[in-house]
């Protein structure tokens, strides 16, 4: 039965899982294969073609994630439905829930038109989490949009799924540069910002960058000090607001909205005349800084754009490293 159902040839550059999965499609495109017909063993296929038993399990959890397959514990695996094309089930993992990555994923879902059912979780910064939702994920979608954050050598935990399910989001990671990626290049793009905006940064006496570590990017502060030193600005980088007075010709650079809304208090307090002796640029743009206090400078990623090249990398199977594109976004605050 495994002759007139599987197919291999070892000369292919096609992976031998995919040949699998194309095996068990044609069979069912010819009708030698029925709903409710038993498939060959992964032992069987095993042996009858020299093949690992995760290169087999890669192809059965496809065809399962496809809704082409279904275990019966105990007797094997059967064809569960003959509708070979089956919808993209996507598994998007993101850090945290905020407002630019609600752009990101309304992006996304717009963009994939009705053409996939996307299943959206969040790992908070917590390995623990981040290791087990890819763990209960594997075999049950066609794609994967993983999000590491901050986490590194995290390969071995994706080395389960098959390496052309496998998008990554957000930072190059060394040990995942196999895999496609749309990225921020964060030191570039604060670097660049900050370039951008030096007519505007002279007014000012002191720049300011209140970055509170952990898991935000440390590039930013290396660019940050680069460019002050470069151009000659008095600078500072604190991890808080706490302790600190902010001063008139002062800019303050925020990567924290708690920051944000706490400083835009301050200003009002003090009587600050925000954008003329007193300056404001926070990180990742959103519809709600377009207003506050007639308007606050961003530096920020295209969001949207990243969710349009997310969803054509998924559904055109598109390999390479992109970088999302980032600009400062001029406002009444600087």
């Amino acid at each position: 039965m495994v002759r007139r159902t599987i197919f291999i040839d070892s000369k292919s550059s096609k992976p031998k899982y995919q040949q699998i999965i194309s095996s068990v499609c044609n069979s069912i495109e010819k009708k030698s294969l029925k709903k409710g017909d038993k498939v060959p063993s992964i032992n069987q296929i095993c042996s009858d073609y020299k093949l690992s038993r995760d290169t087999v399990m890669f192809a059965f959890n496809e065809l399962k994630a496809r809704g082409i397959l279904m275990a019966q514990p105990g007797k094997g695996y059967y064809i569960a439905s003959t509708e070979i094309q089956r919808e993209e089930r996507i598994f998007v993992l993101f850090d945290e829930l905020n407002a630019f990555k609600e752009d990101l994923y309304n992006s996304l879902i717009n963009s994939l038109k009705d053409n996939a059912n996307v299943e959206v979780y969040f790992h908070h910064f917590n390995f623990k989490v981040f290791k087990n939702l890819i763990a209960e994920s594997i075999g049950k979608y066609t794609s994967y949009i993983i999000m590491p954050a901050t986490f590194d050598n995290t390969h071995h935990l994706l080395a389960k799924i098959p390496k052309d399910k496998v998008f990554i989001l957000d930072r190059l990671k060394p040990d995942l540069k196999i895999y496609p990626v749309v990225y921020q290049n964060f030191k570039q793009d604060f670097y660049d910002a900050l370039i951008e905006g030096i007519p505007l940064l002279r007014k000012y006496r002191k720049l300011v960058f209140v970055n509170p570590g952990g898991k935000e990017p440390a590039e930013r502060s290396t660019a940050f000090e680069e460019f002050c030193k470069e151009y000659k600005f008095n600078c500072a980088i604190v991890k808080s607001l706490s302790g600190v007075r902010p001063s008139l010709y002062e800019v303050y650079f925020l990567i924290s909205d708690r920051d944000l809304v706490e400083l835009v208090k301050i200003t009002k307090y003090n009587n600050y005349k925000v954008g003329k002796k007193f300056g404001i640029v926070s990180f990742n743009n959103t519809m709600l800084k377009e207003v506050v206090v007639g308007g606050i400078t961003t530096i920020s990623t295209d969001f949207v754009a990243m969710g349009k090249t997310l969803a054509e990398m998924v559904l055109e199977r598109k390999k390479g490293q992109i970088r999302n594109p980032s600009r400062l976004i001029v406002r009444k605050s600087l």
